[in-house]
């Protein structure tokens, strides 16, 4: 299977900036598409942003402008970058990614979830 390991979670004033990275190990023949997802207390979790092998992204509207996603495929692992933190990003964050597994069908990838790490940004 696949692991996910997030890191670079933490406490930041409104304003500033945090980085996370995500690093996906295990039994990978190929990753599809890496993103970074959040949820707040009492909220569904929600997409933040994604990223697919050939660099395309997605973002959500009240990120955009402030967040930027990456990835570095040869080193299996995806960036957030967080600029310009509000309070209302306030949340466990996980990342996520769809991916062929080495042996298994090459046209049909799987959803892997991280742990998530918080970020919590005081006002």
């Amino acid at each position: 299977q696949v692991q996910l390991v997030e890191s670079g979670g933490g406490l930041v004033q409104a304003g500033g900036s945090l980085r996370l990275s995500c690093a996906a190990s295990g039994n990978i023949f190929r990753i599809n598409a890496m993103g970074w997802y959040r949820q707040a207390p009492g909220n569904q979790r929600e997409l933040v942003a994604e990223i697919t092998s050939d660099g395309s992204t997605n973002y959500a509207d009240s990120v955009k402008g402030r967040f930027t996603v990456s990835r570095d495929n040869a080193k299996k692992m995806v960036y957030l970058q967080m600029n310009s933190l509000k309070s209302e990003d306030t949340a466990v964050y996980y990342c996520n990614t769809k991916a062929v597994l080495r042996g298994s069908n090459p046209f049909v990838d799987y959803l892997f979830w991280g742990q998530g790490t918080q970020v919590t940004v005081s006002a």
